[in-house]
């Protein structure tokens, strides 16, 4: 169960890596765009925010799903009968779990996660450009 949770983490991780590039190279590569950044910019903020949210959310889901998967009872009253079906060797794993649970709310870790990914962003932009020129640079030589 938590190689499952961890491969889609990791993908969307990935996508959210990846995506920023592939889509300056997609606009790149499409001569009848006038606004390249503008275009660019526009389009990277919408396709990642809603990655980043898909993110948050999954990390959340993710933990529910993996509390469950130990035992731990959501509707219990007290500490003692919410931790009465998990098994001895997972006690600290679920602790952990619930600690990441019960804290931020995800959509609260979308929102500062992106303010924090948002520069990668507007880095990517400039780095492609000049890549480009060196190798169109290095082309003519």
């Amino acid at each position: 169960m938590e190689a499952l949770v961890s491969t889609i983490s990791f993908l969307l991780l990935f996508g959210l890596i990846s995506l920023p590039i592939l889509l300056f190279l997609v606009i790149k590569k499409s001569y009848r765009l006038k606004f390249h950044f503008v275009t660019y910019l526009i389009s990277a903020v919408i396709l990642t925010a809603v990655i980043m949210w898909i993110f948050a959310w999954w990390s959340d889901y993710s933990n529910q799903l993996l509390l469950s998967h130990y035992g731990y009872d959501f509707n219990a009253i007290n500490e003692t009968e919410r931790f009465q079906n998990i098994a001895e060797e997972n006690f600290e794993r679920v602790k952990e779990f619930e600690i990441g649970y019960f804290g931020i709310g995800w959509t609260s870790k979308a929102i500062i996660s992106f303010a924090f990914y948002f520069p990668y962003l507007l880095t990517i932009y400039p780095i492609g450009q000049y890549l480009m020129k060196l190798k169109f640079s290095k082309g003519n030589k």
